[in-house]
């Protein structure tokens, strides 16, 4: 978490020098810290008498959100770079109609 933190400030310190963004670097805190589970990687581990077994390597996603003290908008994210955006509005989907009750006739 400490590497997280510092490669945060980092971004956010790049911001204010190079992109000339007015981020204030003594005023961040860390809005937000989300750890959620990762993709497993299935990996093998050799027993005894030619036997395997069979483990799993978990890996974890951690997101790091810093913003300035007295503004609302998010200043820089860290980690993976997924940030709190607000979900895109779902289409609602329309039933068919239904078809009507004849039948069709056969052909010949």
């Amino acid at each position: 978490m400490g590497k997280l933190l510092q490669s945060a400030l980092d971004n956010a310190n790049f911001l204010s020098a190079e992109k000339n963004l007015d981020v204030d670097i003594d005023n961040l805190f860390v809005k937000s810290a989300i750890a959620n589970d990762g993709p497993r990687m299935k990996r093998i581990r050799p027993a005894p008498q030619g036997r395997a077994y069979r483990y799993q390597r978990r890996i974890a996603h951690i997101t790091l959100i810093l913003a300035e003290r007295g503004k609302s908008s998010e200043a820089v994210s860290g980690g993976n770079g997924a940030s709190a955006a607000a979900p895109a509005k779902a289409k609602r989907r329309v039933p068919a109609a239904k078809a009507s009750g004849k039948k069709k006739a056969v052909a010949k």
